[in-house]
């Protein structure tokens, strides 16, 4: 599990505000990785398109269900992930790893995610493949998925807690995840609270362009322009306050 400062209830819930694509966007401003990194590639879809942004901690844990059994199978494995769940300092989302390839059986079904709920989950992500989609709905679970198959297999949990790699993502016990219909990001735990903070920044810097796109009159070239300059100067901005506070230097004025 990441040894970062922990995730306040107050971080968590203004993430949660915000659209995937906007944390993502938010994330590039700090620099602290790649453009191309840090998410799930387009294998991992929404299963709930109009569920609200999931916000949580990694729980980590990997299955298959092709080939016979060997120890305990999916359900006997739930009291081991519940275990896990308590090391956590936030809400879990659950991240299957599916070793299977393709995927055999479903991953998760109604009991699961039922009693992932009941813990404290706020979704689940897994490479493999979901069942029971109309009952995970109807208790408000959001799961993102590679597929859907109706039967469980040989289904087992190989190990929990652990490293896995779901949708070209490595993500480790803890990891701060954001998913909605557009996918799923990670967010590193050292920028989450600013993230969380700048977001709303960014938005209003985005703003500008779209409010004069869908505003009154026609719209010219000189127009969009200037719109568009002001927003980059803000989103510019934002960005040199962003470094300035986390070298210490004072905000710059606007």
């Amino acid at each position: 599990m990441s040894e970062e400062a922990p995730i306040t209830p107050s971080t968590l819930a203004r993430l949660g505000q915000f659209d995937t694509p906007t944390i993502c966007n938010v994330i590039e401003l700090f620099e602290v990785r790649p453009r191309d990194r840090g998410y799930m590639d387009h294998r991992i879809r929404c299963a709930f398109p109009d569920m609200a942004p999931m916000v949580g901690l990694a729980a980590t844990a990997a299955f298959r269900s092709a080939g016979l059994p060997s120890g305990k199978d999916v359900y006997g494995s739930l009291e081991d992930q519940i275990e896990v769940f308590e090391e956590l300092d936030g809400p879990p989302v659950v991240v299957y790893q599916d070793l299977d390839d393709p995927p055999a059986a479903a991953v998760f079904g109604e009991v699961m995610c039922t009693t992932y709920r009941a813990f404290g989950a706020v979704g689940l992500v897994t490479n493999g493949a979901g069942r029971d989609l109309d009952q995970v709905r109807a208790v408000d679970f959001p799961v993102f998925t590679g597929s859907t198959i109706s039967a469980h297999g040989y289904c087992r949990t190989l190990h929990v807690g652990l490293q896995v790699r779901v949708g070209g993502l490595v993500v480790d016990q803890g990891d701060l995840l954001h998913g909605d219909r557009n996918g799923v990001t990670s967010i590193p735990r050292s920028i989450a609270s600013e993230a969380a903070e700048a977001a709303g920044e960014f938005t209003a810097a985005e703003a500008i362009v779209l409010d004069y796109l869908n505003g009154p009159g026609a719209k010219t070239r000189k127009g969009f322009s200037e719109a568009a300059a002001e927003s980059d100067a803000a989103v510019a901005r934002l960005r040199a306050d962003l470094g300035a506070r986390r070298s210490g230097s004072p905000k710059r004025e606007r």
